[in-house]
């Protein structure tokens, strides 16, 4: 195989940010892109240089020549577009949130398992090397003993249509939250004895703003927070007994600052160059599928539907509910 062939579910901005990625990846090639609007799908087809247009999912997933489907549909569709995909033997990386909640992820996951097709959740930042070099730090004694995590994430991005409908799995949770929920779980780990949390619920019945708090069995802590109604420092801080680490942003980490306990700046890590970031997940997927794995290390499916878990726990607290909640 010269190049891995890739095609893509949605025509949206995710897809588009996709589309870029690809375009600057000489291993793989943009192959195809699905629209129920084929109009939509050919005039993204010629922005981005793909090599076919579909005017619907099934036909980009009946297509022999597809190596990898990203899909990048809105929550709520995740789980029929991926379903509909594996039914048909394609492997697929799924947009972050990686299902509408638990049971899907469920369902997802034991039909990768009993078919043996490659199935991976887009939580982006958990494939980037800089967060692991970030962890690593964290974990090498700089700092002491690493004991409290806050993390943030906010954009005014409440006139968003798939940000204010609960039938597209709407709210900052899903779209937000995930990202300091996954940063807390890749640097602290699921050792969590109490989640307690608090969410300024809309007039459409989603979460707007999000303030998580894990408690760990070890005393350790994560105090994470997720708006779609204002922007923010986007930081995540990993504090310990001898100093503490500022990531610039949890949504894309490009610098770490090192501080010791007297709050002077020792040390500054910069992340290496990319293209978006996440040309790290696909290269992640075409490795895993090279070796015939349904799942990759950097997000196995048990984490995946880990973090559904939390955020079903997260909403049922706050009395958010999604259409598909109900099936």
């Amino acid at each position: 195989m010269d190049k891995f062939r890739i095609g893509i579910i949605g025509a949206g901005h995710i897809a588009e940010k996709m589309a870029v990625t690809l375009a600057g990846m000489p291993e793989v090639e943009a192959y195809g892109v699905a629209s129920r609007d084929r109009a939509k799908a050919e005039d993204f087809a010629e922005r981005f240089s793909f090599s076919k247009a579909f005017g619907s999912y099934a036909e980009l997933a009946d297509d022999s020549n597809v190596d990898l489907i990203y899909v990048a549909t809105p929550h709520t569709f995740h789980f029929e577009h991926v379903m509909m995909c594996m039914d048909k033997g394609k492997p697929v990386l799924c947009e972050k949130a990686f299902m509408a909640n638990a049971r899907e992820a469920e369902k997802a996951v034991e039909l990768s398992e009993s078919k043996g097709v490659f199935l991976a959740e887009a939580m982006w930042t958990r494939y980037l090397p800089f967060y692991r070099t970030v962890a690593e730090k964290a974990a090498d004694g700089t700092i002491g003993r690493p004991m409290m995590i806050t993390a943030h994430l906010g954009y005014p991005v409440s006139h968003k249509e798939r940000i204010v409908r609960p039938e597209l799995g709407g709210g900052a949770l899903l779209d937000l939250g995930v990202y300091p929920i996954n940063f807390a779980l890749h640097m602290f780990g699921k050792d969590i004895r109490r989640i307690t949390s608090h969410c300024t619920v809309s007039d459409t019945g989603v979460d707007m703003q999000d303030n998580i708090c894990f408690e760990y069995e070890d005393g350790r802590m994560a105090v994470l927070m997720a708006t779609a109604l204002c922007a923010n420092d986007r930081q995540g801080i990993i504090s310990g007994s001898r100093g503490y680490i500022v990531t610039d942003n949890i949504n894309n980490t490009l610098r770490a600052d090192i501080y010791d306990k007297d709050h002077n700046l020792v040390e500054t890590l910069h992340a290496p160059e990319q293209i978006t970031g996440f040309e790290y997940q696909v290269r992640a997927c075409i490795d895993a599928i090279s070796k015939g794995l349904v799942e990759t290390p950097f997000m196995p499916h048990s984490e995946s539907v880990a973090v559904m878990r939390i955020l079903d726990g997260i909403r049922a607290e706050a009395g958010v509910r999604f259409p598909n909640d109900g099936k």
